[in-house]
């Protein structure tokens, strides 16, 4: 799928769930074939022709100006991340022929000493398709304490159970959520976290769509989870910049977090994601009570899994 199908269904998708008495219209009880506004109706609140927003539906119309997608993104109701990702959908150049692989996504000298020094508090690297770069020592504790410590530095094949970080493959944060029975129960509310994790693979999606590493991807996710396939049709998404989760981890018990993601202004390098609590709380005291039982002990070998040297 081009990033131009990915615009029309995105569109086609959001139009669904308006129904005409949502915006106002009358339809005095006729029946209709399809659920959610028709393409005239939402041309009409547009301010816009029926034909041309049919093209740009279909994906015919590539140089649709700011304001008109405004004002389409305004009679279907958008929120400031869908709006935002209508305008990526929309701008993005015609898809290019087959390339070389991506290059590996790699944590950079900087960020290795920022994870470094964040020695007491949870944190890890996430590349943009949610593969674990690196993680420090509470870090791996708090989200895949189960895993291998070593493992974000094997970005490896195929091999091992996807998200496992078993031989040849690099934990992904993604496959563990779905995929992973010990993350599924990490998550109090996993179904938040879970559309959280697909809502924000969709923005990746418009950014990248020639990836054809984050389309495997989403295509091993949709083959091997019917939530996830259910979630990714629903084109909803969703920038979780900060959130909080209520977990409950198999050493220290419940504990509440709060998830924030940093990232480069430009969006388009790896993401630092730190989990603290409220100074104070039970939370704070059993992160800080993990932060003790995954510190090195002067028996300890070299950790070379928690960002003493670049993923």
């Amino acid at each position: 799928m081009n990033e131009h199908g990915h615009l029309a269904e995105f569109l086609q998708a959001r139009r669904s769930r308006l129904r005409p008495e949502d915006v106002g219209l009358r339809t005095y009880g006729e029946r209709r074939r399809v659920p959610g506004l028709r393409r005239e109706e939402l041309a009409m609140l547009a301010g816009i022709s029926a034909p041309y927003y049919t093209r740009l539906e279909q994906g015919q119309s590539r140089n649709a100006s700011r304001e008109v997608l405004d004002a389409v993104a305004n009679a279907l109701r958008l929120d400031d991340s869908e709006r935002a990702h209508l305008h990526t959908l929309a701008g993005a150049p015609r898809r290019r022929g087959p390339g070389a692989r991506p290059r590996p996504e790699r944590v950079t000298p900087a960020t290795s000493a920022l994870l470094a020094s964040l020695d007491g508090t949870p944190a890890l690297v996430l590349g943009r398709r949610s593969d674990v770069l690196a993680w420090n020592r509470p870090g791996h504790g708090l989200f895949a304490g189960h895993l291998d410590p070593d493992s974000p530095n094997d970005p490896g094949g195929a091999s091992g159970p996807p998200g496992s970080g078993g031989p040849g493959r690099r934990p992904n944060m993604a496959r563990l959520v779905f995929l992973d029975a010990h993350t599924r129960d990490l998550y109090a509310d996993w179904p938040a976290k879970a559309r959280a994790v697909v809502g924000n693979l969709r923005l990746t999606a418009g950014r990248y769509p020639d990836d054809p590493l984050l389309a495997a991807l989403i295509g091993e996710l949709t083959m091997r989870s019917r939530e996830f396939a259910t979630l990714w049709a629903d084109h909803r998404v969703l920038a979780c910049d900060v959130a909080a989760y209520e977990m409950r981890h198999p050493l220290v018990g419940t504990v509440t977090v709060t998830q924030q993601t940093l990232q480069s202004p430009q969006g388009d390098g790896p993401a630092l994601v730190v989990a603290t609590a409220d100074p104070g709380s039970p939370s704070a005291a059993a992160l800080a009570l993990l932060a003790h039982a995954t510190a090195p002990r002067e028996t300890d070998r070299p950790h070379r899994g928690a960002a003493t040297r670049p993923a």
